[in-house]
C-alpha cells in the first residue's frame, strides 16, 4: 500500500477551473462512502484554493487509474481537467501533507485556517469510516509538525495582508480592543476582512458605513454589526476609536473639518485611522491633527511588505523542520511494512507445522510407534526451520558478509563469540 496525493490547486489551476471540482457536502459525503477498490483508505480537502484527495492505495494501482477515478467524482471532460491534477506518492506525498498543513503550500504563506480545514477533513471521513490506520497516522503526523512550525518559527507572527496589519496596529495602539468602537467604511472584501480580524480580536461594537444600507445588511448581520448610511457618518464619528475606510468613492468621504468637530466632542481622546481606498477616503490633512493616527494603504503595504520577507526566511526554517518530519515518518511507515514480513514468515512457520504434523499423523495411522512419530516430526522441523537461515550463514561466512552473519547472530539469538561461550563452561 502506498500514501498518494491528487488534486489541483491555486498553483496549478485557475479559479474557473478551481470552482468546478469543489466538493459539495453531499457529493463529499458520496465520495467518501464510495467504497472503490482503487482506494483503501482516503481523507477530502475541498477548499476555495484547493481540490485534493488523501488517499492509501495498492501499490499496483497506475497513476492512470486514479487521475481517471479523480476526474470521475467531477463529471468533468477528461481532456480539459487533466492537463491541472497533480499526483504525489511515497514521501512527496507525506512531504506535501505537512507542507499543506504548515501553511507552506499556500496562497498566503504561513496562513492558518489551511490547518483547521484539513483537520475537519479528517473529521468528515472518520465519521464515514473512511480512514484507516496510515492516514489517521499521517494526518495526525501532519498537524503537530504545524505546531512544531508554529512554535518554532515566525512564520505566523507577522501580518501579510493589509486588512490584518490595519488591525495589528490598532491593537499597537490600543492594546486591548475589546473596550474600542470601530468605524468601517465600505462593505467589500477587504472590510469584511477587517471586521473579521476586528471580532477575533475582541473588538464588541463596530459601524458600518455604506452608501446602501442594504448592501452592507449581510455584512452587518455576520458581524453583529450596527450599519449606517455615508451621509450619518458625521453624527458617529466621535463614537469612533478606530475608523477603517475602503470604497471606490472618488473624492474624499472624511474631511479635516469633520474630524475637527469629533475630537472635540471626544475631548481629544485619540482615533485611529486607516485609508485604504485608492483614491482616498480620508482627507490627507486629517493626519495633520493632533490626536489622529492616519495610515494609508502604502504604509500598510510597507508593513505587508516587510513581513511577507520575514515569513520567507521562517519558510526556509520551516521547510527543513518539514522534511525531518517527513523522514520521521517515512521511518515508521516503511518498519509497517516490515512487519507484514514478520506476518508473513509466522504464517510460513505455521504451514510447516501443519504440514509436518500431517505426515507424523500418517505415520501413526500406518503403524508407526508415537516414538518414531515424535522423531520424524522434531527432525523434521527442525531441518526445515533451521534450512534457510544456516545455508544464508554459510553463504555469509564464505563471501566474508559480516553484516548479514551479525544480523543473523542478533535476529537467531546466538552468542556473539562461540570461543567465549565454550569457555564459560
Amino acid at each position: 500500500m502506498s500514501i498518494t496525493v491528487i488534486g489541483i490547486n491555486h498553483k496549478t489551476a485557475p479559479v474557473s477551473i478551481r470552482e468546478k471540482v469543489a466538493f459539495s457536502d453531499q457529493q463529499l459525503h458520496d465520495t467518501l462512502d464510495d467504497n472503490s477498490s482503487l482506494i483503501d483508505e482516503k481523507v477530502i480537502l475541498s477548499t476555495c484554493n484547493r481540490t485534493e484527495i488523501y488517499a492509501n492505495v495498492d501499490d499496483n494501482t497506475s497513476a492512470e487509474a486514479l487521475t481517471n477515478w479523480y476526474i470521475q467524482q467531477h463529471n468533468f471532460n477528461e481532456e480539459d481537467l487533466k492537463p491541472y491534477i497533480y499526483q504525489l506518492s511515497g514521501q512527496e506525498a507525506v512531504q506535501h501533507a505537512f507542507r499543506v498543513a504548515s501553511g507552506l503550500d499556500s496562497m498566503v504563506l504561513g496562513e492558518p485556517q489551511i490547518l483547521g480545514q484539513l483537520k475537519t477533513a479528517l473529521r468528515v471521513a472518520t465519521e464515514h469510516k473512511a480512514t484507516g490506520g496510515k492516514l489517521n497516522r499521517l494526518m495526525q503526523h501532519a498537524f503537530s509538525t504545524a505546531k512544531k512550525v508554529r512554535t518554532d518559527t515566525d512564520i505566523g507572527s507577522n501580518p501579510v495582508s493589509v486588512a490584518y496589519a490595519a488591525v495589528s496596529l490598532a491593537r499597537q495602539i490600543f492594546g486591548d480592543l475589546s473596550n474600542q468602537t470601530a468605524l468601517l467604511i465600505g462593505a467589500g472584501e477587504t472590510i469584511e476582512l477587517v471586521g473579521r480580524h476586528l471580532k477575533g480580536a475582541g473588538i464588541k461594537h463596530i459601524i458600518i458605513a455604506n452608501r446602501s444600507k442594504e448592501n452592507a445588511k449581510a455584512l452587518g448581520d455576520a458581524l453583529d454589526a450596527e450599519v449606517i448610511d455615508i451621509p450619518s457618518i458625521s453624527t458617529h464619528l466621535e463614537l469612533a476609536d478606530i475608523v477603517i475606510s475602503s470604497t471606490a468613492a472618488p473624492i474624499p468621504i472624511i474631511g479635516k473639518g469633520s474630524v475637527e468637530n469629533a475630537l472635540k466632542k471626544r475631548k481629544h481622546r485619540p482615533i485611529f485611522m486607516v485609508d485604504i481606498a485608492v483614491p482616498r477616503d480620508i482627507e490627507a490633512e486629517v493626519g495633520d491633527l493632533n490626536d489622529i493616527y492616519l495610515y494609508t494603504v502604502d504604509d500598510l503595504q510597507s508593513v505587508v511588505d516587510q513581513n511577507i520577507d520575514s515569513r520567507r526566511r521562517a519558510a526556509e526554517v520551516a521547510e527543513t523542520l518539514v522534511s525531518q518530519e517527513t523522514d520521521t515518518f517515512m521511518g515508521w511507515l516503511n518498519a509497517q511494512h516490515q512487519i507484514e514480513r514478520v506476518k508473513q514468515y509466522r504464517n510460513k512457520l505455521e504451514d510447516f507445522k501443519q504440514e509436518t504434523l500431517a505426515k507424523a499423523q500418517k505415520q501413526l495411522r500406518n503403524g508407526k510407534t508415537p516414538e518414531e512419530a515424535l522423531q520424524f516430526l522434531a527432525h523434521t522441523l527442525t531441518n526445515k526451520i533451521g534450512h534457510i537461515p544456516t545455508q544464508t550463514m554459510n553463504h555469509a561466512a564464505h563471501a566474508g558478509d559480516l553484516d548479514t552473519l551479525q544480523a543473523a547472530v542478533k535476529i537467531l539469538g546466538l552468542e556473539s563469540d562461540p570461543k567465549e561461550s565454550k569457555e564459560d563452561h
